[in-house]
């Protein structure tokens, strides 16, 4: 019987498909899907500082953001909560400092979960990869627990799939009187040229603008342009239709947003001036090339009751 000489290798019998990669490394933790896509997380504020997706990097982070746990992190995702902006006077959240105290916390690393998502790509199985972050009233700082004493529970996860960064926070009332709060999600977008992008899903909604004296107004535009200092609440909007980036030259999204349970979106650049008014705001030019298209629940308070609770979240696709 003759050997052949270019027998055909043998199949491993139940040979493991590439799976998701995830790595702790100075309180940072970044996970990889085997298609290329990775996000980055510090514990610190469970800030996302990066998403990459076909190579290239999906959010704007500062060249002078502190890393360190000294200040929150300027760019990536940022967590605010329980109070937006400068909280109001005679408030619960009065002595907290401006957007709460989740990102400037410590939070725990709670582990990591993969899936198959079949509901995705049209029924086609897509690997996705979930990060899951705690943070609780007895993490606090003394300061924080002395200024906001309620007793909770914040589940913050962040899931990487193919197409799609999706962030989603639980917030739980563990004590025995209610709270209020608010929530945003401060996406920094990562975009080529201001000038060159258009933001679309707004037009007709009500919105605060605080560049104004935050006097309230109506979008008038299908798709608004970036051509100033822009700080607008764009409020009651439908979360499941999308808030879509598109670009100028070709109308295609650059990147598309859906909500569960955020019915405000904030929309953000701090222009020339602001810029360079911001410490760790780098280079001062960076402004051309960042939006902030945030997804929350800012213009009225949640209650949560003693024992409830209450989650929220977004899912931003890339360059669809």
């Amino acid at each position: 019987m003759m050997d052949r000489s270019h027998k055909p290798s043998a199949i491993g019998v139940g040979a493991s498909l590439p799976q998701p990669t995830v790595s702790i490394k100075d309180h940072t933790i970044e996970a990889s899907l085997p298609t290329g896509q990775s996000v980055t997380v510090q514990l610190y504020g469970a800030t996302v500082t990066s998403w990459k997706s076909n190579g290239q990097e999906q959010l704007f982070l500062s060249e002078k953001a502190h890393l360190d746990g000294s200040k929150p992190i300027r760019g990536g995702i940022p967590l605010v909560f329980p109070v937006f902006g400068a909280p109001p006077k005679n408030h619960a959240t009065s002595a907290l400092p401006q957007h709460g105290f989740a990102r400037n916390s410590h939070w725990e690393f709670l582990g990591k979960s993969s899936s198959e998502s079949m509901e995705r790509d049209h029924g086609q199985g897509d690997l996705a990869v979930k990060l899951d972050f705690g943070l609780s009233h007895t993490m606090l700082s003394k300061e924080f627990r002395k200024t906001w004493p309620y007793e909770f529970g914040l589940v913050y996860s962040v899931t990487l799939t193919k197409d799609a960064l999706e962030t989603t926070l639980q917030v739980r009332n563990e004590g025995k009187q209610n709270f209020d709060f608010q929530v945003l999600m401060h996406t920094y977008l990562n975009v080529e040229d201001i000038s060159n992008i258009r933001i679309k899903g707004l037009e007709s909604k009500t919105y605060v603008d605080k560049t104004r004296n935050a006097t309230s107004h109506t979008e008038a535009s299908p798709a608004l342009s970036i051509t100033q200092e822009t700080d607008r609440v764009y409020q009651d909007l439908d979360p499941t239709v999308p808030v879509v980036v598109a670009s100028a030259a070709d109308d295609k999204p650059v990147f598309s947003i859906t909500r569960e349970a955020f019915n405000d979106v904030v929309v953000w650049n701090p222009w020339i001036e602001k810029a360079k008014g911001m410490a760790d705001f780098g280079p001062d030019e960076a402004y051309k090339n960042m939006i902030c298209v945030e997804a929350g629940s800012v213009s009225t308070w949640q209650t949560l009751e003693a024992g409830d609770s209450w989650e929220g979240g977004q899912s931003v696709k890339s360059r669809i």
